[in-house]
């Protein structure tokens, strides 16, 4: 055991608080700084993109809708957690810097986990919309109003907020008097509840709470909805006309499966087999990564307004540019 892994201190006779704790990372893996490589790529992109659709929903007045408003969240989110995420893995791993101060990695667990809960509830927001959309069309403005699409994004960011909160919150009833080595690559709730040499049955409640609230429940929703938009579809009696309704859900499908299915892969494969350490957090860290890098491409590529929001704002800056040029000339 690493000595510096050991050093704690007790702040009263109860609880025993580490000074730092390990990230375990990777272990025996060749050639893993390729991998910290591509990482950093996946950030740089997922910058770019999500910056790009924050900016052209921003500057282009058609997309100041209550369904673009969604997508702005999604995007800013995306951003956000990748934030939280990647660098400081580049920053633990490439220049070896893994001991992580105890207030520090609740902070790094409590960032990563929030924003990817408010992932997984923007896409149920995103899937409300589409079924107002396609089942009550004649009453779509007047339920997806701006304003209610605020109080279900502000009561959805407070809910989580307090939920992640409180589960993070629940690791200061801990006592840390073995193993400070996390086996993980950032400060996952299970790998670090699980070194605690007391009580954790609340924390170990709480991350079954988290997951269901987090994962089951809004992929419940977003299925119960998507079996509403099937039912509505096939009365409609044009095909046409359902092909073109279908069309504005394709966009939000992907960004459904992109989200969901890697991670409920990896938890049902934990479960039912064993998984090599290295191959379990890869997948988490691509669980945790790709769907922000993918979310805007797909958007921008699968969503006609998108696109001719990008073709107008490419336009109009052509036009300035000339304008500028031809002044300056």
């Amino acid at each position: 055991m690493i000595p510096e892994a050991r050093a704690a201190s007790s702040v009263n006779a109860t609880f025993v608080r580490p000074a730092k704790f390990y990230l375990s990372g990777f272990s025996n893996m060749p050639h893993v700084k390729y991998y910290y490589v591509f990482l950093c790529f996946v950030y740089i992109v997922t910058v770019l993109g999500n910056s790009i659709l924050l900016s052209v929903i921003y500057y282009v007045k058609t997309l100041h809708t209550p369904k673009h408003m969604v997508v702005f969240y999604l995007a800013l989110t995306d951003m956000c957690g990748s934030t939280a995420l990647i660098p400081k893995v580049l920053d633990t791993f490439l220049f070896e810097r893994r001991y992580i101060v105890y207030e520090a990695c609740l902070s790094y667990m409590f960032f990563v986990l929030f924003f990817l809960s408010v992932q997984s509830w923007t896409l149920t927001t995103m899937a409300y919309d589409r079924f107002i959309a396609i089942c009550f069309p004649l009453r779509y403005h007047s339920i997806v109003t701006t304003p209610s699409i605020a109080a279900l994004l502000l009561f959805s960011w407070v809910t989580l907020f307090s939920l992640v909160g409180f589960t993070v919150g629940n690791i200061d009833n801990l006592s840390f008097c073995d193993s400070l080595v996390v086996n993980s690559f950032f400060c996952d709730h299970s790998p670090v509840y699980r070194l605690s040499c007391n009580d954790s049955s609340i924390n170990n409640i709480m991350a079954y709470v988290a997951l269901i609230i987090i994962l089951c429940i809004p992929l419940i929703l977003i299925t119960l909805s998507y079996v509403g938009i099937s039912i509505a579809l096939s009365r409609i009696a044009s095909g046409e006309e359902r092909l073109k309704a279908s069309k504005t859900c394709t966009s939000h499908l992907i960004l459904v499966s992109i989200f969901f299915l890697p991670i409920i892969c990896t938890n049902i494969a934990s479960v039912v087999s064993y998984i090599n350490p290295n191959a379990r957090m890869i997948n988490t860290s691509l669980t945790n990564t790709m769907p922000a890098l993918l979310n805007p491409i797909v958007y921008s590529l699968k969503t006609e307004e998108i696109v001719m929001a990008i073709k107008k704002l490419v336009k109009r800056n052509k036009i300035s540019f000339s304008a500028k040029k031809r002044l300056k000339s």
